[in-house]
């Protein structure tokens, strides 16, 4: 075996949380409005708005944006291997809305006559976007496929997550992508493009994922899977890999998002009003806990909580006034959550773990299908789309350690396949899923338009991502 990252120690470890009883998470309720989730009137929301312009603090959107965009082409990928009646209607909405997508407008001339003249073979066609004969769209990551086209401009997320960035703050303002190494020259030409047209210059920084924090894939018999060359087979572990990238971002306030929520340029003024509630939130709650902290005092700290919500009111009648500095004294963060109108994926519940309640944005993957867990889980009225306002400095401006604020029992147990072989491995607990178990988190409802992800490329013909000329 030649991998050198890779211990026999650790595959041992690894192989006990892939294989061993994962500790049990229980669901004590899901987070409602007035009972966890919090909404404020119009004229709040634009007073914290206000506050959050006139402060202008430091601030950087962290956008984990390594992922493939091979996903969002599945369909295309299953129909040149097995055409079905599922995949074959996919692509005929997809070839007749070709040219409402951004990318047809990167086709070479020749190709985009052939399309309107019906004279391409179809076949020939998703292979020329999807592989390295063409457009390489298969193997991009997803940031780099043009997904909108403003004006005479073709833009993609990387482009596009600065453009609305810069509307919320145009000064004070950085932007941190979390890439795949060899990609890098690629996004960087295009943003260098992007500085040109705008005539600003724009603090942007990357990094990687640490390929020591991947996952050995073991097979159904428990074994560590050895590809052709010898080595074990390993796999990227979530997420959850990047809170060390987190934990070296030095900022007043760390907005996070996922790199495919991404609306037209048209359509944004929406969401950068929700980024600017929000980082006005994070300000308003670090300036009260600021004062609680100097003067602690049971009373404020009720009066707090009623505004916020972030403490259990079961555990609120057992804190002691001398709890509160070390209650206070850790990261934060303000979680956007949108009403569940029927997506998959994490949401915000109160959870019990020796005999303490918190609040945790959890995922399905974490509960059991079954049960009183089950009616708990399906009984959420709200989701989470992963727009955040973190707070990672103490009140006196210095930071966090994030890995304190960690729970490592909350990894997740994962079943892909590989080569046709069904493998499993471990992902390290989630970016906000366990990664943050320990932080202070408040969960406040914004606008279902804040939440427009691209998961498949048809996405991009919902109205979210139209221009409205």
């Amino acid at each position: 075996m030649h991998n050198s990252i890779v211990e026999i120690t650790n595959v041992e470890t690894q192989r006990e949380k892939v294989f061993g009883v994962q500790p049990d998470l229980k669901l004590v309720s899901p987070c409602k409005l007035g009972d966890g989730v919090i909404a404020f009137p119009e004229e709040q929301k634009e007073l914290l708005m206000d506050k959050f312009e006139a402060s202008t603090p430091k601030s950087t959107f962290f956008i984990p944006a390594s992922g493939s965009g091979s996903r969002m082409f599945q369909f295309l990928f299953d129909f040149l291997e097995n055409p079905n009646d599922e995949n074959t209607s996919q692509v005929e909405r997809f070839l007749n809305h070709i040219e409402d997508f951004a990318f047809f407008h990167k086709l070479p001339l020749e190709i985009r006559k052939k399309i309107k003249s019906q004279d391409i073979i179809l076949d020939d066609f998703v292979r020329y976007l999807l592989t390295d004969i063409g457009m390489g769209f298969g193997d991009l990551p997803k940031g780099l496929i043009p997904f909108h086209k403003n004006g005479p401009f073709v833009l993609n997320p990387y482009q596009e997550q600065m453009l609305q960035g810069l509307s919320v703050q145009e000064e004070n303002i950085a932007f941190h992508y979390t890439i795949k190494e060899n990609f890098e020259s690629k996004i960087q030409e295009g943003i260098f493009g992007l500085k040109e047209f705008i005539g600003q210059d724009i603090d942007l920084s990357f990094s990687y994922q640490n390929p020591e924090t991947d996952a050995v894939a073991f097979d159904s018999e428990q074994n560590p899977l050895i590809t052709e060359s010898g080595d074990i087979l390993t796999r990227p572990s979530g997420h959850g890999a990047l809170l060390e990238n987190l934990n070296a971002i030095e900022s007043d306030v760390i907005f996070m998002k996922n790199i495919d929520n991404i609306q037209h340029y048209d359509k944004s003024i929406e969401m950068n009003e929700t980024w600017k509630y929000l980082g006005g939130m994070a300000i308003w709650f670090q300036e009260k806990i600021t004062k609680l902290m100097k003067s602690p005092s049971l009373e404020e700290l009720t009066k707090l909580n009623t505004t916020f919500q972030f403490i259990s009111s079961k555990e609120l009648d057992k804190i002691q006034e001398e709890d509160i500095p070390k209650l206070l004294n850790r990261p934060f963060r303000i979680c956007g959550m949108v009403r569940n109108e029927g997506q998959a994926g994490g949401g915000p519940f109160w959870v019990e773990e020796n005999g303490f309640i918190t609040k945790q944005i959890v995922e399905k993957s974490q509960i059991k299908m079954q049960g009183q867990q089950y009616r708990l889980m399906v009984q959420s009225t709200y989701f989470n789309p992963v727009v955040i306002a973190a707070v990672t400095k103490d009140v006196y401006g210095k930071k966090f350690d994030l890995n304190e604020f960690s729970d490592p029992s909350k990894y997740f147990v994962v079943k892909k396949k590989y080569k046709g072989k069904e493998i499993f491995f471990s992902e390290l607990p989630g970016l906000w899923n366990g990664s943050m178990a320990f932080w202070n988190t408040i969960f406040v409802e914004i606008p279902s338009k804040a939440f427009s992800p691209v998961k498949t490329v048809l996405d991009l013909l919902g109205n979210e991502h139209k221009s409205i000329l």
